[in-house]
């Protein structure tokens, strides 16, 4: 299990290395064809806030394998659980950061945003 733990920390590591680079490569080039330059920094913000919640994601899964079979003791459950509310609270601002608008309201922006509801 020492092993699956380790490969889900080097997946999430290199989702975070790969996907960020991919990101800024994809801006530069945005930008090198003319592109306005606020719309792709909004871009790349939105790529970039992505990325870290998928490397995220799989980091967690990585300490909640540790936490149930490697090692399942009362201090690596409040570790766990502190990693969880600290990644709750991340995802959540980079959420709002990416979307610009808090989860519970995206349906409601949505729709009003769509001339044509219900096609």
């Amino acid at each position: 299990m020492n092993d699956a733990v380790k490969a889900f920390e080097v997946a999430g590591v290199l989702i975070l290395i790969v996907g960020g680079v991919l990101a800024l490569v994809g801006c530069m080039i945005e930008l090198a064809r003319g592109g306005a330059p606020s719309r792709v920094f909004d871009e790349v913000r939105r790529r970039l806030g992505r990325v870290i919640l998928l490397g995220l994601e799989i980091l967690v899964v990585a300490d909640i394998i540790r936490t149930i079979v490697v090692s399942p003791t009362v201090s690596s459950a409040l570790s766990l659980g502190l990693i969880v509310v600290v990644r709750i609270a991340l995802s959540f601002a980079i959420d709002v950061e990416v979307d610009g608008v808090v989860p519970w309201r995206k349906a409601a922006t949505v729709s009003s945003s769509d001339p044509t509801p219900g096609i």
